[in-house]
């Protein structure tokens, strides 16, 4: 039977080959490195093009893990990917961390099912770990073949990153899954898509699902009405054995991701903290449980493990005080509280009347824009006019699986009323929350 769905895939790959800008992602020079493989035909490895861009946090001898930003299904998201290495929010955690900053850019065409990519199983797993060994040695950090996984995925990416915790739980330090997740249970119409099992050592990861809202918990119908179902059923069945895992519902959104990078980024650190081993090359240390804090399923308040009043293996597990807080946040409303400034811009230069800096974004609030003074006075903002239809206004933009807008936005500012005159410059960051740089 292997060689009649061998032609099928093929002739799939033919009919509907790329366009641009697949072929034309964001150019690379270091700290910024990418490779690209070519669609297979082999039984079992992956059918479609794939490309992999990895961003290394300056000043870092050896990795100590890398923070992989999957995108979701249809050829819109795979797009979406070729920017998420771009991503200043994203590459502060991986930054704080010690660790990489990898996003996958898959070349799957709109009608090709996704489940040849997004089941690590049909050799998307196999060429990661490739990619992450020819990354290794094209950026002089072979070890980037081998450090641990933090794992974020979107929809078919969801499904991907519970994949790879099923398949390799020992090197998955943390797994946020936004709207989907992999499956234990199959449909035996749907014949491209095999159950998971699930094994003891992935109860360890911690893992958190974050479907909408609008995804079958308050909607029940419309196209994406099975996600809630399936996120149930992952949850029951992974908590029921005693799996460190979470739901989070994003009260604003559907499919989109909306604000949910706030909850996700703040979850990982806490994570990534707890379980990045002290030495390079040590096993992950496991998550510890003594502090974890515990809510009912579908419910918003959070407590003390020891004070949960029934079935602890059917209640969301949170792994501290702070994370409890802040997701009785999210759940409620997005609004995260946040009192940490962003980092001050720095570099900043003047040729003519052009300014450009560089700037890193806040852990908890990313960045939403920068004021440009001349002479102690306000004249512009970057952009001029910060927008985001599925969420906060951010500098970067925001596509629909959580990556900044292509093409990518600049630090850039043209002072078009300078006078002759000696002047004085000012950036100033503004985060998201509204908190100013010095």
């Amino acid at each position: 039977m292997r060689a009649p769905l061998l032609c099928l895939f093929v002739f799939t790959l033919t009919s509907f080959a790329q366009q641009a800008p697949y072929d034309k992602p964001p150019s690379v020079a270091p700290p910024f490195y990418r490779v690209r493989y070519e669609a297979s035909v082999k039984p079992g490895e992956l059918i479609f093009p794939v490309q992999y861009t990895v961003w290394i946090p300056a000043g870092v001898k050896r990795l100590r893990g890398v923070v992989v930003h999957q995108h979701g299904c249809g050829e819109g998201s795979c797009k979406s990917g070729q920017t998420g290495a771009f991503d200043l929010h994203w590459q502060a955690l991986a930054k704080k961390h010690g660790c990489a900053l990898l996003a996958p850019s898959y070349e799957q065409p709109q009608k090709a099912d996704c489940q040849m990519w997004c089941d690590p199983r049909n050799g998307s797993g196999v060429a990661f770990q490739k990619a992450l060994a020819d990354l290794g040695k094209r950026s002089g950090h072979p070890e980037l073949a081998t450090v641990p996984w933090a794992l974020w995925g979107h929809s078919g990416g969801g499904h991907w990153v519970g994949g790879m915790v099923m398949l390799h739980p020992e090197r998955v330090a943390a797994a946020w899954l936004r709207s989907g997740v992999p499956l234990f249970e199959v449909n035996p119409d749907r014949k491209l898509i095999k159950p998971h099992a699930l094994p003891k050592a992935a109860l360890r990861v911690p893992m958190m699902c974050n479907p909408g809202t609008k995804e079958g918990v308050t909607v029940k119908d419309g196209r994406f009405a099975k996600v809630w179902p399936a996120n149930e059923t992952f949850f029951n069945t992974v908590r029921g054995r005693g799996g460190l895992i979470g739901v989070a519902v994003d009260p604003l959104a559907a499919h989109e991701c909306g604000n949910q990078r706030y909850m996700a980024i703040l979850w990982l650190d806490a994570c990534l903290a707890a379980r990045l081993p002290a030495k390079p090359g040590q096993p992950l240390k496991p998550m510890p449980t003594q502090k974890a804090w515990l809510a009912p399923l579908l419910g918003d308040e959070a407590v003390p493990a020891g004070k949960f009043p029934v079935n602890k293996t059917k209640a969301v597990w949170l792994p501290s005080a702070a994370i409890a807080r802040a997701w009785m946040h999210y759940i409620r409303d997005t609004k995260i509280p946040d009192r940490t400034p962003p980092p001050a811009p720095t570099d900043l230069k003047l040729n003519g009347n052009v300014l450009t800096w560089n700037a890193e974004a806040d852990l908890e609030s990313g960045l939403a824009h920068f004021i440009i003074q001349r002479d102690g006075k306000t004249i512009g903002t970057v952009p001029e006019n910060p927008k985001n239809r599925f969420g906060r206004p951010i500098f970067q933009g925001l596509q629909y699986s959580d990556t900044p807008a292509a093409p990518l936005v600049q630090m850039r500012f043209t002072d078009k009323t300078a006078s002759n005159a000696k002047h004085i410059y000012r950036v100033i960051a503004v985060n998201t929350v509204g908190l100013k740089s010095k």
